[in-house]
């Protein structure tokens, strides 16, 4: 399970990086279909990369559990960690942009 683990936390750190770069202002990272209405980029790109952020726990959290069993359950509490950190990816862009897509 080191492999699952490795790639976990990659994936986790790809995910901050860009978290980072969209709260920094780079919003041109996310795809000019889901910014058409957003008004205030500024404040769009602060609130998307905290919840990009937020992504990257379930990540962190089932790489540093996979280190540590071999169980199904792994990918349960990743799944179940990823559905919960897209919420607020969803209330952002229902915010910024008036719907999901």
């Amino acid at each position: 399970m080191i492999i699952y683990s490795l790639i976990m936390f990659a994936c986790a750190i790809a995910v901050i990086i860009v978290g980072i770069l969209v709260y920094k202002g780079k919003t041109d990272l996310i795809h000019d279909y889901h910014q058409t209405n957003v008004k205030d980029k500024t404040a769009y790109g602060k609130a998307m990369g905290k919840a990009l952020l937020g992504i990257s726990v379930p990540l962190i959290a089932a790489g540093i559990i996979a280190l540590f069993t071999e169980s199904a359950l792994v990918t349960v509490l990743l799944l179940a960690g990823l559905a919960i950190a897209f919420i607020p990816i969803i209330a952002v862009q229902k915010k910024y942009n008036g719907s999901v897509f």
